[in-house]
């Protein structure tokens, strides 16, 4: 049954606003006439079954109605009201109610109307793949079928928040040396560019040479007025173009595959990817998902399209009969803790929680070495950011020192 925004006034005047399920807007504003209510606008929410299209209203982008942090909270509260007995309908109803965003608002009483029409509620979470990843909708489809719906959200919630706590702990390593970088580059170039030309203009007259020094920050003052546009759009043309040429799928496994051996970054992308793969896959095997399908989901998951096709390759092993371990340890490109875990799992029947476990472990390790990357740059970018603005100061320097000897 299609679900309907309104706007309506009641008997005092007062503006009311909500969602409510009708066959058609006529019906839905008989049933506000009925509640004693004037109704002034009812619009179809996009997404619900039976919702008719004008075709109207196209938007070339739009930002998601949760973001991965709200996609935690939501999953959460609804595992715990489903955990404590309620319908899925009501829980729906629920957060629909309690939602502050419109958006987020009109998202879940879609997913309502769809389950009030008998859809099963992975299917209706299919019908919004901006919102919820295939990933999302498998483990949410295991847990409708093995009756454990409350369980497998209470799981699902926890890996996401995981998973989020990660990312943003990577972001806040990378965001001060980030920032650290960009300022310095803008106070160089200003120095550069406006301060050194000026202060050099003072001893244009004299007849002296001017210091070496003095000479090679002029050089690079007037290279950065004449051509620091050109090679600012320069840059911004090779950047556009690596992003249109990486859209080729072979040459972005190539760059993806590069990416992972250089020295440092290469070891934080392969752990980052690896227990990104390995959560995924034991929150599908835990929630009864078939392991085919599990490593197909995990696949998909993975940024990294090298990553990505070893991980195709390990499915097509493991589906002609070699163990998971076995393929995942032809796999190189995979840390070997890995291969480890899926071996013990496999040998002790626990695969689940050994790759929870091994998730777990090298989510700690990115962390940690991430931590260290970003304590060893920040003394280094500053230090050598106070190295580059010394040797300006002495390019104005030195021609001072030197005019002040010809006066004695």
């Amino acid at each position: 049954m299609p679900a309907y925004t309104f706007e309506a006034l009641d008997a005092q005047g007062a503006t009311q606003k909500g969602v409510l399920e009708a066959d058609t807007a006529k019906a839905a504003r008989a049933q506000l006439r009925q509640q004693s209510l004037v109704p002034l606008q009812v619009e179809p929410v996009a997404g619900t079954p039976g919702t008719p299209s004008d075709g109207r209203g196209i938007v070339l982008w739009e930002s998601r109605a949760m973001g991965a942090t709200g996609l935690a909270i939501w999953t959460r509260q609804l595992a715990g009201l489903v955990a404590s007995g309620l319908p899925l309908e009501r829980a729906l109803t629920s957060l629909s109610e309690e939602a502050d965003d419109l958006r987020q608002r009109n998202l879940v009483a879609a997913l309502r109307a769809e389950v009030n029409a008998g859809s099963p509620f992975a299917n209706a979470l299919a019908q919004h793949p901006r919102e919820f990843s295939a990933t999302y909708c498998a483990v949410v489809g295991a847990g409708e079928h093995s009756g454990n719906l409350g369980v497998v959200l209470e799981r699902l919630a926890d890996d996401l928040e995981q998973r989020q706590a990660l990312k943003s702990q990577l972001v806040g390593a990378a965001l001060y040396p980030a920032i650290v970088t960009l300022v310095a580059i803008v106070i160089v170039t200003f120095l550069l560019g406006y301060v050194v030309p000026q202060v050099a203009e003072v001893f244009a007259g004299s007849k002296r040479a001017l210091p070496w020094l003095t000479v090679v920050m002029l050089a690079l003052g007037q290279f950065v007025r004449t051509q620091g546009w050109w090679v600012l759009m320069l840059l911004a043309a090779s950047g556009i173009g690596l992003h249109l040429a990486l859209r080729r799928p072979a040459l972005r496994e190539r760059w993806d595959g590069a990416w992972l051996t250089l020295p440092v970054l290469g070891k934080l992308s392969r752990g980052y990817n690896a227990a990104r793969f390995a959560s995924t896959l034991a929150m599908l095997a835990s929630a009864g998902v078939p392991i085919l399908k599990a490593l197909q989901a995990a696949a998909d998951t993975l940024p990294n399209q090298a990553l990505r096709a070893d991980a195709q390759d390990a499915l097509v092993m493991v589906r002609e009969g070699a163990p998971l371990a076995t393929a995942l340890a032809q796999k190189k490109r995979f840390p070997g803790l890995l291969a480890m875990f899926a071996r013990l799992g496999e040998q002790t029947g626990q695969l689940p929680t050994m790759l929870d476990r091994c998730a777990k472990q090298l989510g700690t390790e990115v962390q940690r070495r991430a931590l260290q990357l970003a304590t060893l740059l920040e003394p280094l970018l500053i230090v050598a950011m106070g190295l580059i603005v010394m040797l300006i100061v002495l390019a104005v320097l030195l021609p001072i020192i030197q005019l002040n000897q010809m006066v004695r």
